[in-house]
């Protein structure tokens, strides 16, 4: 869906741009009517902006944050890879076939793939990629991608020749096929964290910290080329240096805007809308009091006020979510848990008083302060909570902090944030709840969940895998396990003259089909 935003573009800011954040202060190039670069269109080139730094290391199999791994999706593909609407798409390998039984997965390798260092894709390197990623998965604290990959038998992962793999798994996951999108990278080679080498339709060129990452089209790339030369990623960590950048002209793509950003920017840009696919909530940590009570977090979820805050973030943007799947999971997706608490303060008044807390208490929110949308969202809910009684206070960190703080540390009372899944799988986003998961940042903890998950995990039937994904959904839901949201508008500033943006039912940034017009 596209809009237009017909303000008027000031000329007195194309030189208006913050110094002391990543990249803003460059400039390149004459400029054009429309206040936007010329330069850069000629040398077919864009800028991107990013509102942060990728993860330190930039290994695919390593843990990392969504903002990278959207990304590296540019540089890496696996066996087979998401496409826009969900389905998979052969990648590294031209064609699959599972065996009746449900055992056996044999891969036929395309032969014209190249990694960016020039190397031809073997077989020995798909062995070699699936095995270190079992090898590594455990030690990223991604459960889902464990759980997944530990079914496959490591003595049985071989080569028919160099273009065909085989395995077998020791019981039948219809889950698995969409957790082989991990990358296929070199087997010798041994820089990843630095200079990242796979086979997608961009190879990494180099990288300033908190400044910017180049990449560029990759010409061996084995289908259909990238249609830019260069993108260079430009980190801006502070939304109003952002915003002037954008005005300045020295940013042609800009995904994850708020609606008042984009309410900003002229006629240069074109806004296009979509939803990011993650459920943004209120996080609630079940290992602090008062949160470890049912009945207070159940009063604090009819105190939420979504099409409010949905209203005054984003202009009545996003979709509404009532527990942890976001809408595009359509197959798991359950509207209904929406209105399972309608806003109400009166009741959930009622319900802190019945919990014993009838003046409220206090509450601090800790939230990433480079995310506009996520901070724009937690002042909305401070005054919602306090209409309740709640002193609630918005803590600004940078993601570095939140991460070893919040994530890593569990050190928090209430956290907003927006988890998303690397596939398009239900268990990439529940499995996080159980009790004993490392992902678990939450501290939730409910035996009926655990059996729950562990029957979908011996289920061979995805028809009954996903029935019970659906009641571990509602489960979340019914016991108030955090504050649902929405899942966020997506309000990219594309240039006008730029085209191509693909959308995904996945957190990606695909840069692939973006061109000049």
């Amino acid at each position: 869906m596209k809009r237009k935003f017909a303000l008027f573009l000031a000329l007195c800011m194309v030189c208006a741009v913050l110094g002391g954040c990543g990249g803003g202060s460059e400039r390149g190039g004459a400029e054009g009517s429309n206040g936007l670069d010329d330069e850069r269109k000629a040398n077919n080139e864009i800028v991107v902006a990013i509102p942060q730094d990728l993860a330190d290391s930039l290994d695919p199999h390593g843990s990392m944050s969504a903002g990278t791994r959207e990304i590296l999706f540019n540089i890496y593909e696996g066996l087979v890879k998401t496409g826009p609407d969900g389905e998979l798409i052969p990648a590294v390998a031209e064609s699959y076939r599972i065996s009746e039984d449900g055992l056996t997965y044999t891969f036929k390798l395309r032969d014209n793939v190249k990694f960016h260092n020039g190397a031809k894709v073997s077989a020995e390197d798909v062995i070699y990629s699936l095995q270190r990623c079992i090898k590594s998965a455990g030690n990223t604290g991604d459960s889902a991608l464990v759980s997944a990959l530990s079914a496959i038998g490591r003595d049985t992962l071989t080569a028919g020749d160099d273009n065909t793999v085989s395995f077998r798994i020791d019981r039948p996951d219809p889950e698995l096929i969409y957790f082989l999108t991990v990358a296929i990278v070199p087997a010798d080679y041994d820089q990843l964290d630095t200079a990242p080498c796979g086979t997608g339709p961009f190879r990494f060129v180099s990288r300033s910290p908190q400044e910017n990452v180049v990449l560029e089209k990759f010409d061996d790339y084995w289908g259909e080329a990238a249609a830019i030369d260069k993108v260079t990623l430009r980190i801006y960590t502070d939304p109003t240096a952002l915003v002037l950048a954008l005005k300045a002209g020295s940013v042609d793509l800009c995904p994850h805007l708020t609606a008042a950003q984009t309410a900003q920017l002229g006629t240069a840009y074109t806004i296009l809308e979509d939803t990011m696919n993650l459920v943004q909530a209120v996080y609630l940590n079940h290992a602090v009091a008062p949160l470890d009570n049912e009945t207070v977090r159940r009063a604090m979820c009819y105190a939420i006020n979504r099409q409010e805050i949905m209203d005054m973030v984003a202009d009545g943007h996003g979709v509404a979510v009532g527990s942890s799947i976001y809408p595009k999971l359509t197959r798991y997706f359950l509207p209904e848990l929406v209105d399972r608490y309608p806003y109400d303060v009166e009741k959930a008044r009622e319900l802190l008083a019945q919990a014993g807390y009838p003046d409220g208490f206090d509450l601090t929110i800790a939230v990433v302060s480079s995310y506009q949308p996520h901070m724009d969202t937690a002042e909305v809910v401070v005054e919602q909570l306090r209409a309740i009684g709640i002193n609630a206070s918005v803590q600004p960190m940078d993601s570095a902090t939140w991460i070893n703080d919040v994530y890593v540390g569990r050190n928090f009372q209430a956290t907003i944030t927006g988890v998303d899944a690397k596939n398009v799988t239900a268990r990439a986003m529940l499995e996080r709840f159980v009790s004993d998961n490392g992902k678990n940042f939450i501290n939730y903890s409910n035996a009926e969940y655990d059996a729950l998950y562990a029957q979908a995990m011996a289920s061979a039937s995805e028809a009954e895998q996903t029935a019970l994904y659906r009641q571990m959904e509602t489960l979340l839901c019914d016991t108030a396990a955090n504050l649902y949201i929405q899942d966020l508008a997506d309000l990219v500033a594309i240039r006008g003259d730029l085209t191509g943006l693909r959308f995904y039912p996945v957190y990606v940034l695909d840069l692939q089909t973006v061109h000049y017009e």
